[in-house]
Order: C-alpha cells, then sequence, then structure tokens
C-alpha cells in the first residue's frame, strides 16, 4: 500500500517559563549510550473527530502550549548535548530560548492498520517518527511529531537521545506532558504537577566507582578505532552517532497481544516441564521471564538454519532500586545496565526443551542480578567486536512496567505504542497489555519470510516441539 505524508509545519517550542542555563554533566550510564541510535517511539491514538480543522485549532495547539509548559520542568530536553574541548566528557547543556523540534504533519496512511494485529511494511512507520539534530559538535536531546490521520485519529512519534534520557525517564515526561494537556483542557491548567513525575537532577546520586566512566570512554574510543580500520578517530570528541544498518525493503512489523490467560498457560506448561525434567529446579516464573523465553525460543526456531549457529540475548536492567544508597524512581537521565547471555548454540532452543532452556537460562540471568550489573557496562562495550559472524543476539526494548498506555492527552489512552528503533538489530519491543489487565504487547521486525514463520509458531494453542 502507497502511504505519503505532508509536513504541515515545523516549529520550535520553547519552555514557557526559564530564565537560567542549566548543565548536566553524562554520567557514566549516560556516556555507555552516547554514540548508539536514538529510541524511537509512535503513540496511536483513534479519534473519527480528527478533521483537518479540528486538529490544526484543537489538538496541535493543546499539545504545543502543554508541551512548552511541559519542558519549564524538564528543561535538559529543550537543551543539547555537547563536548566542550577541555571537557573529560559530554555535557547536556540548557541555555534560554533553547527549543525542541515539534513538526506537524498528515499522512493517508490506514491508522488501524497500523495499530492493528497483522503484519505491513515496517517503512510506513519511518514518516511518523521526527528525525534528530546531531553533528560532531552538537546533538538535540528529543524532538517529536505529531502526525493526522484524517478521520481516523493521530499519532505522537518521538525520538530520544539515549545519552540524556532511558525509558524510565522518557516515559515519565510523557505522562506528565499528557497530564499537563489534559488539564488544560479540562481547564483544571493550575492543578499541581504529580510529584512523582518531577525530576530530580542531582547527578552526585550516582558514583564513579572504579573510575568506570574513563573505562567506558576508553572502550568507545577502541571501538570507533575499528570502526576506522585501525586509525586514530579523526574527532574522537564528535558527537556523531554510529552508522545504522541499512533496513531491508522486505522488514515487516508485527505486535503480538498476549493475555494473562495465555503467559499464565505458558507459565503452566514451564512448570510441568521442570518437574519432569531430568534435572528439575525452581524458576523464578515472573511476566517477564515467561514472555521473553517464549518471545526468544520463537525467534530462534524462526530463523532456522544451522542448530550450530550462535545464538546470545541481554535485557536492560534498571538500576535505581539495586544500587547502594538507591536512586530515586524519579531520577533524571540513564539508570540502566543490561546483562547478556552468549554464545549459547542455537539447537539449545529448538529441541523439545528448547523453551524450558530458554527459561531456565533467563531465570538464571534475573536472579543474578545485584548492585554489579552497573560495573559490567565497559564489558558489555568490549564484547562488541568479538561477537562471532552470523551470531543472533536478541534484546529487549520498553518495559511491561512503563505504563504506556496510560498517556492520555485528553483524547483517550492510546490505541496502539510502537518502539520503531528495534528495526535497527535483533531486538523485540515489550509494553504491557492496553486492556490493563495483565497481558503483555511483544512487538517484532523481521524479514517477511521470517515472519511468516514466526506468527505460525507465536500461536499458543499449537505451541509445541
Amino acid at each position: 500500500m502507497n502511504s505519503s505524508r505532508n509536513v504541515i509545519d515545523v516549529s520550535r517550542v520553547t519552555p514557557s517559563a526559564s530564565s537560567e542555563s542549566l548543565t548536566l554533566p553524562l554520567t557514566y550510564f549516560d556516556i555507555f549510550w552516547y554514540k548508539f541510535h536514538p529510541v524511537e517511539r509512535v503513540i496511536f491514538y483513534q479519534l473519527t473527530d480528527a478533521t483537518r480543522p479540528f486538529f490544526d485549532s484543537v489538538i496541535v495547539p493543546n499539545l504545543k502550549s502543554s508541551l512548552s509548559s511541559s519542558l519549564s520542568h524538564y528543561l535538559p530536553l529543550a537543551g543539547n548535548l555537547v563536548w566542550d574541548s577541555l571537557d573529560q566528557k559530554p555535557s547536556i547543556v540548557y541555555s534560554p530560548n533553547d527549543a525542541v523540534s515539534l513538526t506537524v504533519a498528515e499522512s493517508n496512511s490506514d491508522l488501524s492498520r497500523l495499530a492493528g494485529n497483522k503484519p505491513f511494511p515496517t517503512a510506513e512507520l519511518h514518516p511518523l517518527v521526527p528525525e534528530l539534530q546531531v553533528t560532531d559538535d552538537s546533538a538535540s536531546a528529543v524532538s517529536f511529531q505529531v502526525t493526522l490521520f484524517p478521520n481516523q485519529g493521530f499519532c505522537i512519534g518521538v525520538t530520544a537521545h539515549h545519552a540524556v534520557l532511558d525509558g524510565k525517564t522518557a516515559t515519565m515526561f510523557l505522562k506528565f506532558w499528557a497530564d499537563t494537556c489534559k488539564h488544560q483542557q479540562d481547564q483544571t491548567a493550575n492543578a499541581s504537577p504529580p510529584q512523582d513525575l518531577l525530576p530530580i537532577y542531582d547527578r552526585t546520586v550516582i558514583k564513579n566507582p572504579n573510575n568506570i566512566e574513563a573505562k567506558i570512554l576508553n572502550e568507545w574510543y577502541s571501538l570507533l578505532k575499528m570502526f576506522s580500520g585501525g586509525k586514530e578517530p579523526d574527532n574522537p570528541k564528535s558527537l556523531k552517532l554510529i552508522p545504522s544498518p541499512e533496513i531491508s525493503p522486505d522488514v515487516v512489523r508485527f505486535t503480538l497481544d498476549l493475555s494473562r490467560e495465555d503467559i499464565q498457560t505458558l507459565r503452566e506448561r514451564l512448570k510441568r516441564e521442570s518437574s519432569a525434567s531430568s534435572s528439575p529446579k525452581e524458576l523464578r516464573l515472573s511476566t517477564f521471564v515467561v514472555t521473553y523465553s517464549y518471545a526468544l525460543t520463537c525467534l530462534i526456531r524462526a530463523r532456522g538454519g544451522d542448530p550450530s549457529r550462535p545464538i546470545g540475548y541481554g535485557f536492560a536492567v534498571d538500576c535505581r532500586g539495586l544500587l547502594d544508597p538507591p536512586v530515586p524512581s524519579s531520577y533524571f537521565g540513564n539508570c540502566v545496565s543490561a546483562t547478556f547471555k552468549m554464545p549459547l548454540t542455537a539447537e539449545t532452543f529448538m529441541g523439545e526443551e528448547g523453551f524450558l532452556a530458554a527459561a531456565s537460562s533467563v531465570s538464571d540471568s534475573v536472579e543474578e542480578l545485584d548492585e554489579t550489573v552497573a560495573l559490567k557496562l565497559p564489558d558489555i562495550l568490549a564484547s562488541f567486536p568479538i561477537l562471532p559472524p552470523g551470531s543472533q543476539l536478541v534484546s529487549v526494548a520498553g518495559s511491561t512496567r512503563f505504563g504506556v498506555y496510560g498517556l492520555d492527552f485528553g483524547w483517550g489512552r492510546p490505541e496502539r505504542v510502537l518502539v520503531v528503533s528495534i528495526d535497527q538489530g535483533e531486538a523485540i519491543s515489550m509494553a504491557e497489555g492496553r486492556d490493563g489487565n495483565g497481558g503483555v504487547e511483544i512487538g517484532f521486525s523481521l524479514k517477511k519470510h521470517e515472519m511468516e514463520a514466526l506468527i505460525d509458531l507465536l500461536k499458543i494453542d499449537h505451541f509445541s516441539f
């Protein structure tokens, strides 16, 4: 299906109240991400009242003015990432009159198709997310786009620099913006903002154990040297991102909606298989362990191929509650590490006990988490160059704990929230189910033939190997 997007306007939105500059030096959690591709999300809203006049006179003005108000409490988002020649590391710098970019557009695509549960070409999502301005010397923190689907609804596209904020902070801001926008329409704009959504900027809550900042910067320098063919990087302090892979035109998107009952069915199956196995053990069968293991097993089987091919998996870990002392929940910035398990082989997951093997491994990975996971960031960067060729490394974007389906800007809850940036690698996305009844959404992005095999495997009622 052909689709087109017409850009109506591109504007700069400044914080409604700010007279002071603000500088936030990056912590080691931020530095880990400073070269990676930004996180891209699209939030779809169904609204048959969304005519062009209503969009122009009600939706866009309300979103724009509430965005301006919200930025007053989140000044770094209107600033830029910079790396001064005299500084050891980059900083986020906000100066008065800095602004975020807001693109307003119109699309002739079918919103119900993009927000539905059938596969569609992933390329149709790309016009719905805005570009992030990045040069050698400066990078925008975030950019937004609002796109009208006439008489169907609209979507909000968000592109966020991962060195500035993690998923928890990004969602916290979106909740603040949504809350502000809704109160504005209810004519309760002077209502006090929720205290749990007010960001904490105190960088002293993140320590620098064992000079880990320098270790991460050194690993990045080694990676950049490798990308330059062994030569010294021309500009070691360049903020330009590492090149993104070309996305094949036959890549398609699919979202799996698992109900709480589906998840319980899978959980019970794992309990039965574990107790009947030759070495039964108590598994941590949380919703995350069950659903991620399920997706991981199906993805590996869908690709098929050589049973001895290398496999790995990983997932982000929120360190706020793991560090000692704990970091406040509303801390602004990154406070995530990751855990990876590799190399494994495909045959481990392709046999009759493949699902159990995946759950056992992921369960162990979760059980092992403690404050030391934060110290593994340099090792994670160091491991990238030594990944075996042809590795299938499955990671996770998003979380079932973010509450993205609570993002009501005044026109109802989202119809669908998609993480577009999983197209950049072997990643899936996860979010809580839209109905709030304990289900989970899993987003996939794969080549068409692989997706067809995956969808067949994902059917709960005949999930058996």
